[in-house]
């Protein structure tokens, strides 16, 4: 019989989560430290690329993530002034042509879904990580409780400020993008209802839709089978911002800040109500994430740019990755974990990277063509 492995933890976001159902499935005992004194996750989309939705259903996950997800038809461009069609790229085939759909997701219900999917009495709440350290038998993280947690491995899972990368690799800022957006959900029904009777709105039905200038972008994305509408406004902007989801605006703010573009945009935008905004950092990618029976998973290892939508999609192919090397080398979890950051570090940089330089293809004109994600989506992590 396999050695059972007890796996430390650092975070309770959908890297952590993941990674805990991961392990627990293939027999580990799991720990997870969350800093919060509650576990939850703010109110905004994501979307899932069918690499990501591979890993999920692999975990067991695909009735609870088909029933809560939407699987938009496309993913359509529009100009920012008049609404041109700039560009249309098909979803519908994803199936087909990758394996799994492409879905898009409230960040809170597919935090839900993690996180009923791992034993409740495995997370422990109020727990700030300070430091971690590994030796040739086990690895400790310390909190700043006084607590102690010590196991066979552990892995930070916490995030673009994590402690446990810190530890590693030694203090670093991340990097301020100047670029700052706005984030809401609308009931389907009132968006629509507030945009008018024409076509365009009628796509942001059962499309990714979004409009783009070199100023800015605005995306709109269905999410919980169509009931809600993802709203997104960002703009390139000299001022600095702080790196928060969870920053109070303003609605004159909001709507100041997109004076000018199409109607449509404004009349959405206009119906959000509960403004919060959120400035863009991202990092420079690492060369190593393993320092003996210490590891890195998700934005601790790579926090990139959302514009290939590939941030959680990557950090869920981590969680399964790291579960599966585990579990080959229990009897070497250092070993384990360098066979992880091996398949892990070069296509996690990649997209980090790429993401980082579709960013900046936006804001040119004329813009060039997007990238292609087919490398990206066709890639399993399941079939290893």
């Amino acid at each position: 019989m396999a050695r059972r492995l007890r796996i430390i933890i650092i975070g309770g976001g959908i890297g952590g989560l993941a990674a805990a159902r991961a392990l627990a499935l293939r027999g580990h005992e799991v720990e997870i430290h969350e800093r919060a004194s509650q576990l939850g996750e703010v109110g905004a989309g994501l979307q899932l690329g069918p690499n990501a939705v591979k890993a999920l259903y692999a975990l067991g996950l695909r009735s609870e993530v088909d029933r809560l997800c939407c699987a938009p038809e496309s993913n359509v461009m529009l100009n920012w002034a008049d609404g041109a069609v700039m560009h249309i790229e098909p979803f519908q085939d994803s199936f087909t042509q990758y394996g799994a759909p492409y879905l898009t997701a409230h960040r809170a219900d597919l935090h839900g879904i993690l996180m009923n999917a791992v034993v409740q009495n495995s997370i422990h709440l109020n727990r700030r990580c300070l430091s971690v350290e590994s030796n040739a038998k086990n690895a400790i993280a310390r909190f700043a409780d006084g607590w102690q947690a010590e196991g066979d491995v552990v892995i930070g899972a916490d995030g673009i400020h994590s402690a446990v990368r810190e530890t590693l690799w030694g203090k670093d800022q991340p990097r301020y993008t100047h670029y700052l957006g706005w984030r809401g959900i609308l009931p389907m029904e009132q968006a629509l209802a507030a945009m008018g009777d024409n076509a365009k709105a009628a796509m942001h039905r059962k499309d990714v839709v979004l409009w783009r200038s070199p100023a800015g972008t605005a995306l709109f994305y269905p999410l919980r089978a169509g009931e809600l509408l993802n709203v997104f406004a960002g703009k390139y902007t000299d001022e600095w911002a702080e790196e928060s989801w969870t920053v109070p605006s303003t609605h004159d703010e909001m709507i100041d800040s997109f004076e000018g573009w199409h109607p449509t945009i404004l009349r959405a935008l206009g119906e959000v109500r509960e403004v919060f905004k959120w400035a863009f950092f991202d990092r420079e990618p690492l060369t190593r994430w393993t320092q003996g029976r210490v590891s890195l998973l998700g934005d601790a290892a790579h926090p990139m740019m959302p514009t290939l939508a590939q941030g959680a999609g990557i950090t869920i192919e981590d969680a399964f990755v790291l579960a599966r090397c585990l579990d080959a080398q229990p009897e070497n979890p250092a070993a384990a974990l360098m066979a992880y950051e091996a398949e892990r570090l070069g296509r996690a940089s990649k997209v980090q990277i790429m993401a980082r330089l579709q960013f900046e293809d936006n804001r040119k004109v004329p813009r060039p063509p997007p990238q292609s994600k087919t490398w990206i989506y066709e890639h399993d992590v399941t079939a290893a």
